[in-house]
């Protein structure tokens, strides 16, 4: 039965570049969004540049252009991005359109008159000489832990501390140069701690198809037990102060809507506008009661705002919720984080630049993905060896071991009779599991299933020897069923890379003379009615010096400092002028100083998830939550004296400003505080640190 499908991708911020970072979503939704076209669905994939907010604003000002005229700018430049990857939106947009104005406007007034929607004054950083109220990125000052100067409101980029702005010494407004002082306010909240809100969402994250999502979710909303604290959701601030670039609210003169308001009511809007376009009634999407489906695909760093804020904003403006969201993990390269310093930092255009195939990303980065939450890595050699082994030595080389012959000696056409021989039999058997694990978006396992029978039909070439074959004419009759079956067998692996491949899929179809591949086409085989075009080369091999290139663009003038040395030279003369204003203690053996005490920096956590580790006999994997936008990933020797479901909702103490290493089985991005005897065998027993219940997830420990 044919499916109603709407399918998003979270929007990218119109104050940078595309990154391979953010292509990992894309390359991840656009495999399903193809794959499920060519399962015959009506399938609409829209997208837009989320365009609202302070950075916006100020960049324009810097460069002395409107904030339209970025945007406009910056919208050309995503969109060549995505064109190159061939990311299929069928609209791709802007958030600071009508549509998404009047949506905004519509949504608002139906959450205030469901009495969710409630003003409050509350105290901010203010900039008496810009006249306006700052967020904590655009305070700076000197560090109140180590003394550098020119540090952000909310961390240090010399010693590692985080803080809050309110700590910085001399602080300054990044925009004017001002002191910041405190002003009152009145903003708008939307109450997502009204039992309503709770009870929907309760109910909602049942059908999440992520249990790492669902369990997320269910440590936000608590166990709604009054005694135990009930729901942990806080309501949440949808408003910002005039100067702002985005939508005024209706009814509050001066005041704009949050970026994080109208950005996801942004998927409507450029939804809406495709509507327009194409004569579809977009009230049947997205009302409730309708046979459409809604899938938003984003990074798990986002789950927060489409597991909570979202689906509420819908289930109480009148709209559908979404089906079901799907968050991925986050892209490292060669096991670390993305570095300008090292050129790691990969914008998409440099990508194209450096003359490397986009298909060859889409097919690496297709066979790391599953359906999990978990990081995925970009090792740059592996990818050099993947592509050429697989895509290369295996899939485009099948076709060109027998094109030649079947054109040379047969006019290019196939012998029917060999279209069912078991081999082809085998491969056409294949496409149920395959569309299976497609559709459950794991494509590392479909892709390998698909090199698996790749190699399956290599080995049928090598074992017949076309090239053998072509030497007596005595065996044209084999030469010319072994051909067809190779060319048989290219067009099946072909069409279940499709998804993957889109451009060499539209390349061998024009090789082959055949319509665009569906997956209902599994069943038809080539026909000697419509011989086969001259082959030409359909994919390249990856080289060194393309990789280099790539990273040579990329890579900063500047190299990074190590962590414990200033980050440049101002840096280095705070450091300098705080040795000569404070004498070093007199430190003796076996202590250490205050500043050595100082560059810790301990945070409270709550262990939200913990699951043994496959393999190891004495770690524990930790989720932990640290009051940061996203969950820290921890391993810790613990295993022997705590189960996994014993941690789960504890508060510890971790050391959140220790450089992440790689081990065998992750990316450690911390460490928990543990107690134990100092003869460990004399007196067993580790005992991890457990603050007082009344302590939060982020607070410093000093």
């Amino acid at each position: 039965m044919s499916r109603r499908i709407l399918v998003t991708s979270a929007l990218p911020y119109a104050n940078g570049q595309i990154h391979i970072g953010h292509l990992v979503e894309y390359i991840q939704t656009d495999i399903w969004v193809r794959f499920m076209r060519m399962q015959g669905h009506e399938v609409y994939y829209v997208g837009a540049d989320d365009t609202h907010g302070t950075p916006v604003m100020l960049r324009a000002e810097k460069e002395g252009i409107t904030p339209k005229q970025l945007i406009d700018r910056v919208w050309l430049e995503h969109k060549r991005d995505f064109d190159s990857f061939g990311i299929s939106f069928d609209n791709y947009y802007s958030t600071d359109s009508d549509e998404n104005r009047v949506l905004s406007e519509q949504i608002y007034l139906a959450l205030q008159a469901e009495g969710l929607i409630e003003a409050r004054d509350i105290e901010q950083a203010y900039d008496p000489v810009k006249e306006m109220f700052l967020p904590d990125r655009f305070i700076k000052g000197e560090c109140p832990k180590c003394g550098a100067k020119d540090q952000y409101g909310d961390s240090c980029e010399v010693c590692g501390s985080t803080y809050l702005p309110t700590e910085l010494i001399n602080p300054y407004s990044v925009v004017s140069g001002a002191t910041p002082v405190r002003k009152t306010s009145t903003h708008y909240f939307f109450k997502l701690s009204d039992p309503r809100c709770e009870q929907f969402l309760r109910r909602w994250v049942a059908g999440l198809a992520q249990p790492e999502a669902a369990n997320k979710m269910k440590e936000w909303l608590g166990n709604g037990d009054e005694a135990d604290g009930g729901s942990t959701l806080a309501d949440w601030d949808i408003s910002r102060d005039a100067p702002y670039f985005g939508f005024e609210i209706p009814g509050a003169p001066g005041k704009y809507f949050y970026v994080w308001l109208d950005a996801p009511v942004g998927y409507y809007a450029s939804f809406k506008n495709l509507c327009e376009q194409k004569g579809l009634n977009f009230e049947e999407w997205v009302k409730p009661g309708t046979n459409t489906e809604q899938f938003h695909f984003i990074g798990k760093d986002i789950l927060y705002f489409h597991t909570l804020f979202w689906p509420a904003m819908l289930e109480f403006s009148g709209h559908r919720t979404p089906t079901n969201v799907f968050a991925h993990g986050f892209l490292t390269v060669d096991g670390q984080k993305m570095s300008k310093s090292r050129g790691t930092f990969i914008t998409a255009q440099s990508f194209i630049d450096s003359g490397l195939n986009p298909e060859w990303l889409r097919y690496y980065i297709g066979a790391k993905l599953n359906s999990t939450m978990e990081d995925i890595d970009l090792n740059l050699d592996d990818f050099v060896a993947r592509v050429n082994s697989d895509l290369v030595g295996k899939y485009v080389n099948i076709a060109s071991r027998a094109a030649g012959f079947l054109l040379k000696r047969f006019e290019g056409r196939i012998s029917p009779a060999a279209m069912s021989l078991p081999l082809l039999v085998e491969l056409r058997a294949a496409a149920p599991q395959i569309a299976s694990l497609f559709e459950a978006r794991e494509y590392g396992k479909a892709l390998r299933h698909v090199m698996e029978l790749a190699d399956t039909v290599n080995g049928y070439v090598d074992t017949v020897k076309p090239w053998d074959l072509a030497k007596d004419p005595a065996n044209a009759a084999a030469l010319h069923e072994a051909c067809s079956v190779c060319l048989e067998a290219f067009r099946l692996l072909t069409l279940y890379l499709k998804p993957v491949l889109p451009g060499t899929a539209e390349a061998v179809e024009r090789f082959l003379n055949i319509a665009p591949l569906t997956w209902l086409d599994v069943a038809s085989p080539l026909s000697e009615a419509h011989p086969v075009a001259a082959y030409k080369h359909l994919m390249t091999r990856v080289e060194g010096k393309q990789i280099e290139a790539m990273l040579a663009a990329n890579r900063d003038s500047l190299q990074a400092a190590p962590p414990a040395a200033a980050a440049d030279a101002k840096g280095k003369a705070a450091a300098a002028a705080r040795t000569a204003a404070v004498p070093a203690a007199d430190v003796g053996d076996g202590f250490i100083s205050i500043d050595d005490f100082a560059k810790i920096d301990l945070r409270i956590a709550r262990i939200v998830d913990c699951q043994p580790v496959v393999g190891s006999d004495k770690l524990l994997q930790l989720t932990l939550d640290v009051g940061e936008e996203k969950t820290r990933n921890v391993f810790s020797g613990i295993k022997s004296a705590y189960a996994p479901e014993q941690l789960v909702g504890k508060l510890t103490v971790m050391v959140a400003n220790l450089a992440p290493r790689k081990m065998k089985f992750g990316l450690s991005e911390g460490m928990v505080l543990a107690a134990s005897a100092k003869d460990e065998k004399a007196e067993p027993g580790i005992y991890i640190l457990e603050p007082n219940s009344g302590a939060k997830p982020g607070m410093r420990v000093k």
